[in-house]
């Protein structure tokens, strides 16, 4: 089961603390969105399910997913707590993102820096703040991260974009592909033209949107009699 990190575009900044004279300090954080879009994308739409309970007055989420390796289902639950605005639908939100936490989704972002952009910047509690570029390692935490205000403007950065080595297919990803392939009764060609390796400099060279189209048409395959 192969979760990927997150994008820069699905990653939302939010204000932390505003001093006055001081300075902002900022928080990473993901939407319901971005987790349903994930869990479309690693187990398929038929793949997962959501429901919600009410426990003790608290409302909890779980998060269900088809394991192929195990043959069953697997759970993951979490609580959530109440927003500023909508009661009742922040803690449907909240519980979903803390259950898909559980699974993997998004963990990354707890490695993130301490976030603080100084007051001589002259931005107010207002200002709007976007992730522009995020790196991982081999650990799955960040360890490049570029962050804009709403004019573009840079306005923080940890790392450089060298260390930014990690991307969206990894080869544990691919050697599955060769796995699905081979246990039914293909050759590895069918996911070579589809995908090829970068010894130098270590990396898959495929797409998450031609990985995921593959991995579809693999399993939809039915398994070559022998002898046939």
């Amino acid at each position: 089961m192969d979760i990927r990190l997150l994008k820069a575009n699905e990653i939302e900044c939010r204000i932390g603390t505003f001093k006055e004279g001081k300075g902002i300090s900022l928080l990473l954080y993901k939407d319901a969105r971005v987790d349903m879009r994930i869990l479309d994308e690693v187990f398929g739409f038929d793949g997962w399910e959501r429901e919600h309970q009410l426990i003790d007055g608290k409302l909890f989420c779980t998060v269900k997913v088809w394991s192929e390796k195990k043959n069953c289902w697997i759970s993951k639950q979490d609580v959530g707590t109440e927003s500023n605005t909508e009661k009742e639908k922040g803690q449907v939100s909240d519980s979903f993102k803390r259950a898909c936490f559980n699974l993997g989704i998004g963990r990354e972002l707890y490695t993130s820096p301490f976030i603080w952009i100084p007051a001589s910047m002259g931005y107010s509690k207002y200002e709007k703040f976007e992730v522009k570029e995020i790196g991982y390692n081999d650990d799955r935490e960040i360890n490049m991260l570029v962050i804009v205000d709403s004019k573009g403007k840079e306005c923080f950065r940890m790392g450089n974009k060298t260390q930014s080595s990690k991307r969206e297919v990894t080869e544990t990803m691919v050697k599955a592909l060769y796995k699905i392939a081979n246990d039914k009764g293909y050759s590895d060609d069918i996911v070579e033209k589809a995908s090829k390796r970068d010894y130098k400099n270590n990396v898959i060279d495929i797409s998450m949107k031609d990985y995921m189209t593959l991995k579809a048409k693999l399993e939809g395959l039915e398994a070559k009699k022998v002898g046939a």
